[in-house]
């Protein structure tokens, strides 16, 4: 089996990371959800290579999982933004996104990666993360951002699908693309994909309350 990428390293940082939430109190319920989430993560990423190392097609296993991928963030998302109208929307979005990726795995790009429908849920992910910095920005009372995981969140989504959504859609385009642009799009995805998991972990270490020494020993005392 060849060595593992670089990004793989990230999401296993990332999942460790997210069971720290487990021990919190006063966090958000949706951040429970990233511990599975995120090791399920690991676990496809490791198939998927080995998958590849034996020279199966792993296109099959990433169409189904980045369905469940943009299911999960959808849902996150829905579960990060106030306005009641659009997190309904945004749910009925999500529904209507596992149906047409599943349309599309089965009758359209049979034989290769969903791109269409990936490139589509790129831009659901997107549209609403820009709303949620709307929200964000048209809330009455100023938030520590640094401390809010929703905002690493969205940020790491934003910049994440904001990125790939072009590159999927050469793949979209064009059906034959030259070995040495395939690399540098893998490249810049594994950088992207650094990126994402890396504001994950700010987002799940950002409110870990740690206890004060100095006022320890001052209650002791």
């Amino acid at each position: 089996m060849p060595s593992l990428p670089v990004y793989i390293f990230f999401i296993a940082a990332a999942f460790i990371g997210s069971l720290f939430i487990y021990g919190q109190t006063g966090l958000a319920s949706y951040l429970k959800l990233f511990p599975p989430f995120l090791g399920t993560s690991v676990l496809v990423e490791l198939l998927a290579l080995y998958l590849a190392a034996n020279g199966k097609n792993n296109y099959l296993l990433y169409s189904f999982f980045t369905t469940i991928e943009f299911s999960f963030y959808l849902y996150i998302i829905s579960c990060i933004v106030t306005s009641i109208i659009v997190r309904k929307i945004i749910r009925y979005i999500l529904i209507g996104q596992i149906l047409l990726s599943l349309i599309n795995i089965f009758f359209v790009q049979t034989n290769g990666f969903n791109s269409l429908t990936y490139s589509l849920g790129c831009l659901f992910i997107v549209s609403f993360c820009v709303y949620y910095f709307l929200e964000l920005f048209r809330r009455p009372k100023s938030i520590k951002l640094a401390l809010e995981p929703s905002f690493w969140i969205c940020s790491g989504l934003l910049f994440y699908y904001c990125c790939s959504f072009p590159l999927f859609g050469l793949i979209t385009v064009f059906f034959e693309i030259p070995k040495a642009m395939i690399r540098s799009i893998l490249f810049i995805v594994d950088v992207l994909n650094a990126l994402l998991y890396t504001l994950f972990i700010i987002a799940f270490v950002c409110k870990i309350k740690t206890r004060n020494p100095v006022k320890s020993l001052k209650q002791s005392g």
